[in-house]
């Protein structure tokens, strides 16, 4: 008796039953030569044979042991035949450590998503938070620095625009007979605008009386209080207390005044000069 051809088709070691077929392999079909047997002593054979198993009813035939369908066991990363057989078969084939690298990555990908406590990531945050809180300080420190400053130049101008004050008003009523000249020079350079031109054009009639009558005029401050004032004007009121004395009086009188003094700071020199003067209460 003819022996019949195998015409089934073998399975390549390496690929798994079920899974994706090889890329770019083709299947060879084979023609089934005419049996030399009757037909009802094959089909009466082919009755009396074993139930083939549902890989081979599919046509196909397991070479080897089914055991080796399997998960194949773990090369280390190391290349196996099976995976240089899909490799040459398939430009992404899924093997074991391909797919142990893509969990991998999967979870790299979530901590980066989500770092945990200790981890660069959260370093990161914690340190751009630490910058954040670094520069409102700094922020804060730079108005508190920029208003500390305003408040003491404020109140550095205003003690000296009292302290000018206090000096101009004795200047003022301070002047002798002996030095007359000087003692009005003196009042003429502490002083501006309106109040420097009007003690300008009257000081001929101030020096004639003061040299005619032999005056003699010592002041002393007694209290000097800021009404208003910034960093370029200032108002003050000066109470002084002079010994007078001339032809009239020769052993002097006292005599008392309360001067209110508005002054204005020179942008040049940043003196405080008088700008008006004027005797009050």
């Amino acid at each position: 008796m003819t022996s019949r051809r195998n015409t089934t088709l073998k399975v390549i070691k390496g690929a798994l039953a079920g899974g994706p077929a090889p890329a770019r392999r083709r299947l060879v079909s084979r023609p089934v030569p005419q049996s030399a047997e009757p037909i009802e002593e094959v089909l009466e054979r082919l009755d009396q044979e074993p139930v083939e198993d549902p890989a081979e009813a599919a046509g196909l035939t397991v070479v080897g042991d089914p055991a080796q369908l399997e998960d194949p066991p773990e090369t280390d990363g190391k290349p196996t035949d099976a995976d240089a057989g899909s490799e040459a078969g398939s430009d992404t084939p899924a093997t074991p450590d391909r797919g142990r690298r893509a969990d991998a990555e999967t979870r790299a990908e979530r901590r980066d998503a989500d770092p945990a406590p200790g981890t660069p990531g959260r370093g990161r945050a914690l340190t751009a938070l630490l910058v954040v809180l670094l520069a409102v300080a700094l922020a804060g420190a730079a108005v508190y620095g920029h208003r500390w400053y305003v408040d003491r130049a404020t109140d550095q101008a205003r003690s000296d625009a009292v302290a000018a004050a206090r000096q101009a008003a004795v200047n003022f009523v301070s002047v002798s007979a002996a030095s007359v000249d000087r003692d009005l020079q003196r009042v003429i350079a502490g002083a501006t605008g309106d109040f420097k031109d009007e003690f300008t054009r009257g000081q001929a009639q101030v020096r004639a009386a003061v040299v005619e009558n032999k005056v003699h005029s010592q002041g002393t401050v007694l209290r000097a209080g800021l009404v208003s004032g910034d960093r370029q004007h200032a108002v003050v009121l000066v109470a002084v207390d002079a010994t007078v004395k001339n032809v009239k009086a020769p052993d002097g009188r006292p005599s008392h005044y309360r001067i209110q003094l508005d002054l204005v700071r020179d942008k040049d020199s940043g003196d405080w000069l008088v700008a008006k003067l004027q005797f009050v209460g």
